[in-house]
């Protein structure tokens, strides 16, 4: 039986520290009956091992089926991509999704986005995504940015896509490493419109 999904949505994971932004931005779209497509760069898997104590198997088959059973996914509800593998549905305007985070985004591919370059299929998936219309968050995880990195976001802003360096707020008093990452990942959602109960609204009471 197949099931049907509210929306489509991409997450990429790039080479910068922050992987757990990513990790728990799918668990929250899974949650939310959003169907989820999985990139990784090369670059990514190394950051995950260092970020976190999870095993980064080297097929991306079982990338696939590790996160859907973490998260408890619905039959095809994700789905992960090489970054070589240019049959992917997000290679193509017809099978855009709906929106895209590259979470965490190094300056790297900020700069490739920025500049159009499609040289694997993560900078392609977030120039179809600019092309077709569709949102595009780009978080870069870089600290001081240069006059170039600035100039690049700039660029992105007016192109439509929205810049999001994953700042987390101490005005919520967080206990842990888990509390300011759901802040982040709460702002992202709000975002792309998916609701959620990670953080109260400013104003409102918990």
């Amino acid at each position: 039986m197949s099931t049907s999904f509210d929306k489509t949505g991409c997450v990429a994971m790039t080479g910068a520290s922050g992987i757990q932004y990513a990790l728990r931005l799918i668990e929250c779209l899974i949650q939310s009956n959003i169907q989820v497509y999985v990139l990784m760069s090369k670059p990514a898997k190394i950051v995950m091992g260092m970020d976190t104590d999870i095993p980064v198997p080297a097929r991306t088959s079982d990338i696939q089926k590790n996160f859907s059973e973490a998260y408890n996914a619905a039959e095809g509800q994700l789905l992960a991509f090489g970054q070589d593998q240019w049959t992917a549905p997000v290679a193509s305007g017809s099978g855009a999704p709906d929106a895209m985070v590259i979470c965490p985004c190094t300056t790297g591919t900020l700069a490739a986005v920025a500049a159009g370059n499609c040289n694997n299929l993560l900078e392609r998936a977030a120039d179809v995504v600019l092309k077709e219309g569709r949102q595009l968050i780009l978080m870069p995880r870089e600290m001081p940015f240069s006059a170039i990195h600035l100039e690049n976001m700039l660029r992105l802003s007016r192109a439509g896509a929205v810049i999001m360096p994953p700042n987390p707020a101490f005005y919520t008093l967080p206990k842990t490493i888990d509390d300011m990452v759901d802040f982040v990942v709460a702002r992202i959602l709000d975002q792309l419109e998916v609701p959620q109960s990670l953080m109260p609204r400013w104003g409102i009471e918990d």
